[in-house]
């Protein structure tokens, strides 16, 4: 597949998952940057400027690289939209990427971020309007690197209030938000109704994203 981006995003397909059950580093990256990295480009080419125009400032896509990979294969890969033209590490963003048993969309925060600490105080002074306004089946994550995550509806004030203060009391915490789409789901092929579920999941999370900030 070209890595043209001004192809149109089709959607994803059984084969874009299948790219993780792939052994060995070169042999999974290779099918990872045919198959599934075209993909994260396209859908940037559309995202990005839907990102931009909600959050009145410009935001900047990153495909994974899995540049420091020497032995172990990925067993995920992203598409992140930060701020930053630079980099999306140290930065609030958002994320939209596989697993081989499903599709992630999300707002992240991670280990290398400052903000963590402004996100984390905040989220405690507005417990209550994260739990009223967080659908009930979005994922909380406090491990980007486990493809399980803790259902929003599940989780009590007690728990939440957990997640947010090991954010911000542990130097190595990171937190992420948002919906899994299982392998195998319609919506994955359908270019068109996935890309609106995109853009409407990254709407409901941009108020934590913007707590970030405050």
């Amino acid at each position: 597949m070209s890595t043209n981006t001004t192809e149109v995003f089709t959607g994803f397909e059984r084969r874009d998952f299948e790219v993780f059950e792939i052994e060995g580093l070169e042999q999974r990256m290779d099918a990872l940057i045919e198959r599934v990295r075209p993909k994260f480009h396209q859908l940037g080419e559309h995202i990005a400027p839907f990102l931009g125009q909600l959050n009145g400032e410009e935001m900047f896509t990153h495909v994974a690289k899995h540049a420091r990979r020497t032995v172990n294969p990925p067993n995920d890969s992203w598409v992140a939209f930060a701020n930053n033209k630079r980099g999306y590490k140290a930065h609030p963003h958002f994320q939209i990427g596989l697993w081989s048993t499903h599709v992630f969309v999300q707002f992240a925060i991670i280990y290398e971020c400052p903000n963590k600490n402004v996100f984390a105080e905040r989220a405690l002074t507005e417990l209550d309007s994260i739990r009223k306004s967080v659908p009930a089946h979005f994922v909380w994550s406090k491990d980007h690197m486990v493809p399980t995550g803790l259902t929003h509806s599940k989780l009590t004030d007690s728990e939440l209030t957990d997640l947010f203060n090991r954010l911000k009391n542990v130097k190595a915490s990171e937190l992420t938000c948002g919906i899994h789409i299982e392998r195998g789901n319609p919506i994955l092929a359908d270019s068109g109704e996935f890309v609106k579920c995109v853009e409407e999941t990254f709407r409901t999370l941009l108020p934590l994203y913007r707590m970030a900030f405050a």
